[in-house]
């Protein structure tokens, strides 16, 4: 059994879609970043590189590559998974946590975690999600961008 942890946040800005868990959620902003800067997805993704021992999301997909401009975290999620299937790694359990003041995001929750659960074809029930704010302290407070947390368990597969 492996551990592994992921974090990312980025900052609003005005003229792009807020994308969380490959859902378009509606809100005047959207996330600042090289891909959709889905930052669920990338805590995800970081959670499970890390228990794989792979590198992190930088390093795997670097915003000095073109190829990744405006990509879907999905697609990437997708890509993390293969290399997981590489490694003989399945996903026992993910558990995220998204950082955000607004938009209110509960409403979205379960389409986030079907996003996941198929593209890491494993069982929505694998995958836990839940929506937090910080009572108005820090950037996520100040309504400046959003944060996400995920920790996860994989298991090697012999």
């Amino acid at each position: 059994m492996r551990i592994g942890q992921g974090f990312d946040a980025h900052r609003f800005t005005a003229g792009r879609p807020l994308i969380l868990g490959g859902e378009t959620i509606p809100y005047d902003l959207g996330l600042l970043g090289h891909s959709d800067a889905d930052v669920l997805t990338h805590a995800v993704m970081d959670a499970l590189l890390g228990a794989a021992g792979l590198p992190d999301i930088g390093r795997c997909f670097p915003d000095s590559d073109e190829a990744y401009r405006g990509i879907s975290s999905l697609l990437l999620l997708e890509r993390v998974h293969m290399m997981l299937t590489e490694k003989n790694y399945r996903i026992c359990n993910i558990d995220a946590t998204i950082i955000a003041q607004k938009p209110k995001l509960s409403g979205h929750i379960d389409k986030m975690k079907k996003n996941l659960a198929k593209v890491l074809k494993t069982d929505e029930n694998c995958i836990n999600m839940k929506a937090t704010t910080t009572e108005g302290m820090g950037f996520t407070g100040r309504g400046e961008g959003i944060g996400a947390l995920a920790v996860c368990l994989l298991e090697e597969i012999k």
